[in-house]
């Protein structure tokens, strides 16, 4: 691949904790040369990050990747108005800051999470210099969104919808993450199935190395330790997590405590449940680390929780952290429909419930609590064999170079 030059576009990049920082060091590690147009961290508390500013830096080199930086309005307080802003703002701020880029370029690559509009200056990009973009579809749009804002208009769903299937349209190529989103894509575009490859999102390589935190290990032993780490938003359902484990601890798991690691919009309202529903011996609220840190924290876990609500298209996609659990080879609580589950019922690994219902959630958590310190290390080295062949950066990077170069 020598000589080849990729442009990445994504508002998301470091030093925010997103797996395209990962993905972008290893297309370096090939050989590549690597640019990323992207935003202005602020994600996710809404807060610039130290260092930065809306006036910059906008431009500068980490791990050998060029960073080129376009204005945006952080999402400050996460309000669903400030939300919106944000999505807004930086695809339009990055439009016009094309001219800033230096190809030519081999590929563009469009590291798609929310919003859909972040396709917006690669499609213009691509298209003005003839270049190939590729999209790699982290969550469909409009259905991502009123996971989080709940927009009920009729007409302004239908403006979402046909914005989103506008800019899929106008992408060479997609990149789904399980085989229903493939087909989502490929129905709501008419692209024929060779233009919308099936790559599930890689796990960084540090999750599957544990850390020994002393310190963590002796505030957290002898508990049966549930532990959740990550992003709260409303996607994730972790009011049926906090509701399931005040559940599984009244019927006998005395031993049983829900570790949640992060912070996001929800965090507030999640706390309040967790007061008013008297638990502040069965939850735990931790701040939230680097993603390079989260193995001291899935090295303490007997059991390690995922959940989203219920609906069909989240249920399309396989949530980043179910490849990060297996990597930490440990059992695998899921609480969700679709792909998720379908992925860690394959691999054995765990015990799988529908979302959003708190008694199924319950009897598995009280389930994991009573299984044998033997049946728990077998879920785990079930874990970490589906990681390997699924999840693991090699392979992943593997397909992603094979197909963004096949135009």
């Amino acid at each position: 691949m020598e000589g080849k030059k990729l442009l990445i576009v994504t508002q998301h990049f470091w030093p925010e904790a997103f797996r395209v920082n990962d993905l972008a060091a290893g297309f370096i590690e090939r050989g590549w040369q690597v640019d990323v147009l992207c935003g202005l961290p602020n994600y996710p508390k809404g807060e610039w990050f130290s260092g930065y500013r809306y006036t910059g830096p906008r431009r500068e080199e980490h791990d050998g990747v060029n960073i080129i930086r376009a204005g945006e309005i952080r999402r400050k307080g996460n309000t669903g108005a400030r939300i919106f802003l944000n999505y807004v703002s930086w695809p339009v701020c990055a439009v016009f800051n094309l001219w800033r880029l230096k190809g030519p370029y081999t590929a563009v690559l469009c590291y798609n999470t929310s919003p859909v509009l972040m396709n917006l200056p690669a499609i213009v990009y691509a298209k003005l210099h003839k270049v190939p973009l590729t999209s790699y579809v982290l969550d469909i749009w409009p259905e991502n969104l009123y996971s989080v804002l709940p927009v009920k208009n009729r007409f302004l769903r239908g403006v979402a919808h046909w914005v989103s299937d506008w800019h899929y349209r106008r992408c060479d190529q997609l990149i789904a993450m399980s085989e229903s989103l493939r087909r989502r894509l490929c129905q709501r575009t008419s692209k024929p199935e060779s233009a919308v490859a099936v790559i599930p999102q890689h796990c960084e390589d540090f999750y599957a190395v544990p850390i020994h935190d002393e310190t963590l290990a002796a505030r957290f032993a002898g508990r049966f330790n549930l532990v959740f780490t990550g992003n709260f938003s409303p996607a994730q359902s972790l009011e049926t997590v906090i509701k399931a484990a005040v559940k599984a601890r009244a019927a006998g798991a005395q031993a049983l405590r829900l570790v949640l690691v992060g912070d996001g919009m929800s965090a507030d309202s999640l706390k309040a449940l967790a007061k008013e529903l008297d638990a502040g011996d069965t939850v735990e609220f931790l701040p939230s680390v680097r993603p390079e840190q989260i193995p001291a924290y899935t090295a303490l876990a007997d059991g390690l929780v995922a959940s989203l609500s219920a609906s069909p298209d989240l249920g399309m996609t396989v949530p980043a952290k179910i490849a990060s659990y297996m990597a930490a080879a440990k059992p695998l609580l899921a609480s969700m429909d679709g792909e998720g589950a379908a992925a860690v019922a394959e691999a054995g690994c765990g015990f799988v419930s529908a979302a959003e219902d708190v008694d199924a959630l319950a009897a598995n958590m009280a389930a994991l609590c009573a299984a044998s310190p033997g049946e728990r290390a077998e879920m785990g080295r079930r874990a970490f064999a589906y990681y390997e062949t699924h999840y693991r950066r090699r392979a992943v990077l593997d397909r992603l170079e094979e197909f963004i170069s096949a135009r």
